[in-house]
């Protein structure tokens, strides 16, 4: 009884194709695929955008990126700076 037989599932799949019809479960099974590609599709591109773990950052001091110009060195704050002193 904890198991379903080749025929009860038959009988299931007849059932819901009586119920929904061919029409209805062909455009659920593309609009199932579709959005399981999209979630793949999603999940490269995810990957892709993530930066690539250094191999050994403990040896390196971190390093500031970009250029500053004077008139933002006037209005910015450094906060670890200010921890330090």
């Amino acid at each position: 009884m904890g198991s379903f037989s080749i025929w009860h599932w038959l009988i299931v799949l007849l059932i819901v194709v009586m119920v929904f019809g061919t029409k209805k479960l062909k455009n659920m099974g593309s609009d199932l695929g579709s959005a399981v590609k999209g979630f793949k599709d999603g999940m490269k591109d995810g990957a892709s955008d993530a930066p690539a773990p250094a191999a050994s950052t403990a040896a390196t001091p971190p390093t500031q990126v970009g250029t500053h110009t004077a008139a933002a060195d006037k209005t910015t704050i450094d906060v670890e700076a200010k921890q330090k002193s």
